[in-house]
């Protein structure tokens, strides 16, 4: 019993300490970073973007789908879930990999224009104050209008507004809910479900996205059944 109890703390001791010094070195570089590239400059180029599109130039059923997918959420947190991230760091303990990122839409925009993409639990700590400084200086509005205008979709296609013309020839705005719900479910793998050579993995994420609607009561399960069945 005294060993066990012994090694309950040793583990516990050690999962602090690894805690503590990846949040100061997360904090640190955090810091290195933003006093180089203020968000308010970052923000700015990613504006002056030729295909730059305002959140009210983007179809609404597209901005449905990807919140019920993404991060339900959203406009309830404040940048970061901890039962979200808890839940995944115990998962990528079990399977000894990042199994699962456990990000808000906050986080997937402050990794992709601050951080390298590489999985590590340092970049992790990183981007965890990365967003507390998005969430605390712009909207959620403009959190989400900047994270559509940056995230990759495949195929070449980064942004809402290159993926809506480079798939359907079409402006955001006008986007079908079949279209919508099939690009909603792009981002989360990218190199898979890209609709030139992986249209069936697509799908079957796009049905993921429906799910995600209806229990977020954007869509009714009859409609939810007639959008899959849409030909696109």
């Amino acid at each position: 019993m005294k060993y066990l109890k012994y090694s309950f703390f040793s583990i516990l001791s050690i999962l602090l300490l690894a805690f503590c010094f990846l949040t100061i070195n997360g904090y640190y570089q955090y810091k290195k970073i933003i006093k180089a590239y203020p968000i308010q400059d970052v923000v700015q180029e990613i504006q002056k973007q030729e295909h730059y599109t305002p959140l009210n130039q983007i179809s609404d059923d597209f901005i449905h789908a990807i919140l019920a997918i993404e991060d339900p959420d959203f406009y309830q947190h404040k940048g970061i879930v901890f039962s979200n991230i808890a839940k995944a760091f115990f998962t990528n303990l079990k399977e000894k990999e990042f199994a699962m990122g456990g990000s808000t839409i906050t986080q997937q925009l402050a990794k992709n224009i601050y951080l390298e993409q590489r999985k590590t639990f340092r970049r992790k700590f990183t981007e965890i104050f990365f967003s507390f400084a998005l969430e605390s200086q712009l909207s959620k509005n403009k959190i989400l209008e900047l994270y559509l205008n940056i995230i990759y979709f495949g195929d070449g296609h980064y942004g809402i507004y290159d993926a809506s013309q480079g798939y359907f020839n079409k402006n955001p705005i006008d986007l079908s809910i079949s279209e919508a719900t099939l690009l909603a479910g792009l981002p989360q793998a990218p190199a898979i479900y890209q609709l030139s050579d992986g249209f069936e993995y697509a799908k079957k994420r796009q049905f993921e996205v429906l799910n995600a609607m209806e229990n977020q009561h954007f869509i009714t399960n009859d409609e939810k059944r007639k959008i899959f069945l849409k030909k696109i």
